[in-house]
């Protein structure tokens, strides 16, 4: 499945990896949830333990590669790259 094909299914979990204060003063997307790329290790089996697909982004989406090649090292089946975050609640 592509990440379009993702988005129309509507199932799906999201991950911000963007810091706190980048959510505070950029904004962000509703029912995303907040897991910095710093923690992304130490809460991978939180992450992992989601039964549906993972899309993860941050502000311009390369943190959010980063913390998808780690979790697909881990494990993770179906992830996936989001990108930047206002290009991606524009598809939303």
């Amino acid at each position: 499945m592509s990440l379009a094909d993702v988005l129309q299914s509507g199932n799906y979990e999201l991950i911000d990896v963007r810091e706190p204060m980048e959510l505070e003063m950029d904004g962000n997307i509703e029912g995303a949830k907040n897991i910095p790329l710093g923690e992304v290790e130490d809460r991978k089996d939180e992450i992992l333990s989601i039964e549906k697909p993972v899309i993860l982004f941050c502000r311009s989406g390369n943190r959010s590669g980063k913390a998808l090649e780690y979790l697909n090292s881990q494990g993770l089946k179906e992830g996936y790259n989001g990108g930047g975050w206002a290009e991606l609640k524009s598809q939303l």
